[in-house]
């Protein structure tokens, strides 16, 4: 049998440093991006920021007005829940901002926690 030749061979790279053409992955093109995050711009989430619980009868609930307060069972500066569609995905807090307020978040929870 006769030694196979290493040029002919398609097992076999021809030459040991020979370079493969590879797209650029590093960068990402600015107009391919901007038309993936343009896909998203109908898509509807209900966002809801629980700020906490309590249980109250009904005839309390009748007799609230503009001006009642309702003790709630965390306290001012505690993390305020982040639920998205049902689903509780993050942690954060409450901030005033421009005489308005919002919510900064502070923890991403892991897909497991709820």
């Amino acid at each position: 049998m006769a030694a196979a030749d290493p040029t002919t061979n398609p097992a076999t790279p021809a030459t040991a440093g020979a370079s493969v053409p590879l797209p650029d992955f590093g960068r990402a093109r600015s107009s391919e991006s901007a038309s993936a995050i343009g896909m998203l711009s109908d898509v509807n989430l209900s966002v809801r920021i629980e700020l906490g619980r309590t249980k109250m009868l009904v005839e309390d609930v009748l007799r609230l007005n503009t001006d009642s307060v309702v003790e709630l069972d965390k306290a001012a500066g505690d993390p305020v829940d982040i639920y998205v569609n049902g689903r509780r995905v993050a942690r954060g807090e409450v901030l005033v901002l421009n005489e308005n307020f919002c919510v900064r978040v502070s923890e991403i929870l892991e897909p497991f926690e709820s």
